[in-house]
């Protein structure tokens, strides 16, 4: 059983039928309206970023399945606060603020593609995330926002 893989990166919601995705699928003969609606169902969530997106078509019986990634978690917090891009020098310039529960909000949208196991661990992976792009949580510095996740002292946020 001959597949296919083609991997594109496409704005979630806003696939076409042109280039990157027309030519790179128009060779296999199926049928790229049906696979643009998919991919366009798929990534609806993800409007305005950019998301990775594989195609796994087979060759002979031209059914075709669509594998979404997760954008970048910084991407994800730039969306969440409607930044252009984060802090030149982290550390020293704030670009904005997260709230705790904003942070639950993008742990979920990134559930698949985060290493960690559980809510806590995972959110203190956005924490450290924001750390590096100077974005306070809370108003506060992330790291002081990761002890007190360790403290147990968000644990009503974070069930």
């Amino acid at each position: 059983m001959m597949k296919s893989r083609v991997k594109v990166l496409v704005e979630g919601g806003k696939a076409s039928p042109g280039p990157p995705l027309g030519p790179a699928l128009g060779p296999l003969g199926i049928n790229i309206g049906q696979v643009v609606a998919k991919i366009n169902e798929q990534t609806a969530t993800f409007e305005g970023m950019k998301v990775p997106v594989s195609v796994i078509v087979d060759k002979k019986t031209k059914q075709f399945e669509i594998v979404v990634g997760s954008p970048p978690i910084a991407a994800l917090v730039k969306k969440k606060l409607a930044l252009e891009k984060g802090a030149k020098t982290s550390g020293t310039e704030v670009v904005g603020n997260l709230t705790l529960a904003q942070a639950v909000e993008i742990v979920k949208l990134k559930v698949e593609g985060t290493l960690a196991k559980g809510l806590k661990a995972a959110v203190k992976e956005i924490l450290g995330t924001c750390v590096s792009m100077g974005v306070t949580v809370d108003g506060k510095d992330a790291r002081e926002v990761q002890r007190e996740v360790d403290e147990g002292k968000h644990d009503e946020v974070l069930k």
